[in-house]
């Protein structure tokens, strides 16, 4: 059972969550020409009157940018602008998760993105954990992560998901938490909705973009902080074999945070994680506003 925050908007204005609905015959449901964001926010631990937004600027950037992919022109600063309001008007207590999304909203039938109508929506639930925090299964899917030469995978586009979750009902269905993306090349790529990091002799190493990857808010994230910490990194291919031989897996995404896997295929990886919990709980204080080095990435919401 979700719990929704009160307040969406919706076709230019703030309205009842419940309120907030399309038609059937909108453009976007029928051909995933969608694009979505997502981000993070908490009360301040500090003073329950504030609320925090992690990389809010990111966020809005990168949404302005899946719009531009969709014909859509939405700047960066609107969008900040309204999720700030959207915020301020709903005024949550506890860890919520808020979801912009940009869609072609005309109810024509023909495919296309010009001389259509677009529009754009929010709305927020509470959320927790989105993974085990304890660790995660995973298993190779046997469907491969899209091509940028097929759909543009810069941008969170709504139709490419139906591969995330034919890949995630796969690996649950067949006993695993998530499933592990492969790209055509036979690299490994992503997780159903998070980039994949691994750990080898000391070293931090995740797929760069040149493997089809999203590129992620949470990745960048982690990057900065290892380096920051003297954590040496290296984006690159990976193959799946290394990740068998592993000393550390994890997982990071808005909603997964920092998640370590504890098993791939009947593969079972270390219990001692010094490197990836050492950047889950950097991750988590930066998140609370504890890190003045890193208070650039927070944006405080005055409620």
């Amino acid at each position: 059972m979700h719990n929704f925050l009160d307040i969406a908007y919706f076709q230019n204005k703030f309205v009842p969550f419940k309120e907030a609905n399309i038609s059937i015959a909108t453009h976007a449901l029928h051909y995933g020409t969608g694009a979505f964001g997502g981000m993070r926010g908490i009360p301040n631990p500090e003073n329950p009157n504030q609320i925090l937004l992690f990389r809010l600027d990111r966020h809005c950037n990168r949404l302005s940018d899946s719009a531009k992919l969709l014909n859509y022109d939405l700047p960066a600063d609107k969008i900040q602008h309204i999720i700030i309001d959207f915020v301020k008007k709903n005024k949550p207590s506890k860890s919520f998760y808020i979801r912009p999304f940009v869609y072609t909203s005309d109810l024509g039938i023909a495919p296309r993105l010009h001389k259509i109508e677009k529009d754009f929506f929010i709305y927020g639930l509470e959320l927790g954990d989105y993974l085990p925090p304890e660790g995660i299964s995973c298993r190779i899917s046997s469907w491969y992560r899209q091509e940028d030469r097929s759909l543009p995978l810069r941008g969170k586009i709504s139709g490419a998901y139906i591969t995330s979750s034919l890949a995630k009902t796969e690996a649950v269905e067949s006993g695993f938490d998530e499933a592990i993306l492969m790209n055509t090349q036979g690299k490994v790529c992503e997780a159903s909705g998070m980039n994949i990091f691994m750990v080898r002799n000391g070293k931090l190493i995740t797929p760069g973009f040149n493997q089809d990857i999203l590129e992620g808010i949470t990745r960048d994230s982690v990057l900065t902080i290892a380096q920051d910490m003297g954590i040496e990194t290296e984006e690159r291919a990976i193959d799946k074999t290394e990740l068998l031989i592993a000393d550390e897996v994890f997982l990071s995404g808005t909603a997964a945070k920092v998640t370590p896997v504890k098993q791939i295929e009947s593969y079972h990886l270390s219990t001692s994680r010094p490197i990836t919990e050492k950047i889950k709980q950097k991750l988590i204080a930066i998140t609370e506003n504890q890190e003045p080095k890193y208070q650039e990435w927070v944006y405080t919401v005055d409620c």
